[in-house]
Order: C-alpha cells, then structure tokens, then sequence
C-alpha cells in the first residue's frame, strides 16, 4: 500500500498526506516591518496541499536575524502579517508550522539592533561565514558575517524568552504549531557543536549535557507556553554549515538529544540531511539509530523525489518526507507526485529575493 499519500496524526493535526514542505527561506518581504504580506499568503496557499506546510526561518528577535527581507514574529505587525498566511492556507485545508530562528553568530552589525555585535555561544567568528545583509556601500549583498560576542547567562535567559514570545506569537498568528531551528550552524548548533563550544559554565563544552541545555530548555519552556503537541524541532546532525566542525562524541551527542526529545511527546522531530546542499551527508545507518532512540513522529528532509520517500516509509525510517527545492516551481507537488506528471524546475537566481517572479507566479500543471 502507498504511504506517501495516506493520512498521518501528528501531535495536535491531522494530515492529509504525509508530504511537508520543507522550510526555506526565500528574501522577499521588502517592508520595513519585516512582516509577512499577502505575497506571503499566497505563496503558501498555492502549496497547500502537502500535509504540512514549515515556513521559512522567522526570527525571533532583531537579534536573531540573519539575513535580510525574511519575515519576524517578534512585532505585533509581525504577527498581523502572518495571521494572512494562515487564514489563506487553513481556507485550503492545509497545516502549516512556522520554524523559529535564531541565527547566533551567522549575522552582521547592520542587522543587529544599534549596530551591535551578534551573539553566539563562544566570541569566535565563523570562518568564511557570510549573511545576507547591508555591505560597506550601503547596499543589500553578500557580507562576511561580524565579530560576535559570548553570551553572558542573562544573554541565555532573554533569548529564552525570546523564543518563548515566538512561540506564543506564532499561536496568536494561527499557526498549527512551531518548529525550532536547531539545524544548519545557527544558534542552537553553536552550542551543540563542542568543536566550538568551549564556554566553562554550564552551558558549556565539557559535556553532552551541557552543550545540549540551551536546545532543551528551550523546547521545555516552548512546550510549557504552547504545549507538547504544537512543538516541533529541527536538526541537522553532522552538520558542517557555518563552519560547523566534527568533534568526539558527535554521534553520541545526536542520540543523547534523541533520547531527551522522545521524552517530551513533541508533535516531531525533523532532520535536515545536508548532502543535496553540497555539504557532509548523514553517515549511514544513523537514521536507524536515531529512530530507534527517538520514539516520536519523525520527518527526514535532504534530496527525495517520490520513489526514494515511499522507499524510506515502507522501511519505516521515518512518518513524514520533507520537500524544498522541488516545492519553488512545484506549488502543486503533491497532485504531481500523485499523478506521475512532470516536475518544473527552477533556476536558482530566482531563488531569493526580488518580487513575485520566482516566487508566486509558477503555475499549477494543466493536464492536455
């Protein structure tokens, strides 16, 4: 029997196909609020057939940001703006998460609030790391990512918070639930990652436990605010992205994470392979051991087409197959898939940033 099509509960929703779409950022919101707008609305509307819609990253603070024209859910006019985007995909029957973001050291001065220096877990910059933000010339552009600073424990505390607000935020926008963005050498890695994380306290390097603090307690205090079946988490493991290096115990770390995940009954847990984006692969066989280890609903994302996701949920090494790329030309993948028609494809100059070309006017397949 199919699977890939079929129906699937996940945590607070029911799905109607076991299709998500992947989380991916896109650079298009040109207002000075960096709120969501109706170009947003119908972006995600035109995808709402997959079971579960993820936006893109949305920051959880001026400080979180890293990158610019992506979408807040820090501001009231944030949350206003958003609130179009659920409306247009809950009219279709659809699902949709929002991924919270905090980019930790991946930032520029221009986008921290008074110019100021992003944060990370360590004050070490990452190498050959660049953003998305205003260069020297005062233009929009490819910037070597600044300096950061070590964040002191009340530093911790605030983005805590932050995330926390998010969350509620995101509620009150109509989402379906959130995912945290613990993947691709954001925040939360930086302080996963023991190759950088060399802080003495207890955030600190010198144990799993401690590296691993931050991300669960911010899963506790998301779950706590919003509840266990509305949050969602995101990793990437044995991710090199941002300057993300191996270290001992790595896997070790992953599997302690996913015992403590399957623990909290989250609505799931989504792990973002990074071959397909020209970086480390998961090695193989660990997707068995982290499925094993982890109880809960679990989605994969990282170069599927149709026959490779219905071959890994026959295997049943995972319950949802996450899309990205295919989802920008493809607003109607799902009914494509279904149909065996063929898949558009895209040229990635349109992949970020400009105006509606590239971002709402691929058309659905017209059957002859």
């Amino acid at each position: 029997m199919n699977k890939l099509f079929s129906p699937f509960k996940l945590g607070d929703i029911e799905l109607a196909n076991r299709v998500a779409m992947a989380p991916m950022t896109r650079a298009r919101i040109t207002n000075t609020q960096d709120a969501a707008d109706d170009d947003t609305a119908l972006y995600y509307a035109q995808r709402a057939s997959a079971g579960l819609l993820i936006t893109e990253g949305s920051q959880i603070s001026r400080q979180g940001q890293g990158f610019l024209f992506t979408p807040g859910i820090y501001s009231k006019s944030q949350v206003e703006g958003w609130k179009k985007t659920t409306q247009a995909v809950h009219d279709k029957n659809g699902k949709i998460f929002i991924q919270l973001w905090h980019v930790g050291r991946m930032s520029h001065t221009s986008l921290q609030p008074d110019g100021g220096a992003p944060v990370s877990s360590v004050a070490k910059s990452a190498v050959n790391g660049h953003c998305f933000a205003i260069d020297e010339q005062g233009n929009p552009g490819r910037v070597a990512v600044s300096e950061p600073e070590e964040l002191t424990l009340e530093g911790i505390e605030q983005i805590k918070q932050d995330f926390v607000q998010a969350a509620k935020n995101a509620m009150e926008a109509g989402f379906d639930g959130i995912e945290i963005h613990g993947a691709n050498g954001y925040l939360l890695e930086q302080f996963i990652n023991a190759s950088l994380n060399t802080r003495q306290d207890i955030y600190g390097g010198q144990t799993i436990e401690n590296r691993a603090r931050l991300t669960l307690e911010i899963v506790d205090a998301i779950v706590a605010a919003i509840g266990s079946g509305k949050t969602a988490i995101r990793l990437a493991p044995f991710g090199r992205f941002g300057d993300m290096h191996p270290f001992e115990q790595e896997e070790e770390t992953w599997l302690y994470i996913a015992g403590e995940l399957s623990k909290r009954n989250l609505a799931y847990v989504h792990l973002s392979d990074q071959k397909t984006l020209g970086a480390q692969a998961i090695p193989d066989g660990f997707i068995e051991k982290f499925r094993t280890t982890y109880q809960g609903p679990l989605i994969i994302a990282g170069g599927f087409d149709k026959e490779k996701a219905e071959q890994y949920l026959q295997e049943d090494k995972l319950d949802l197959v996450a899309f990205g790329q295919p989802y920008i030309p493809n607003p109607d993948l799902v009914e494509r898939m279904q149909n065996d028609w063929p898949l558009a494809e895209a040229d990635r100059e349109v992949y970020y940033g400009g105006d509606q070309r590239g971002y709402t006017d691929f058309p659905s397949y017209e059957v002859n």
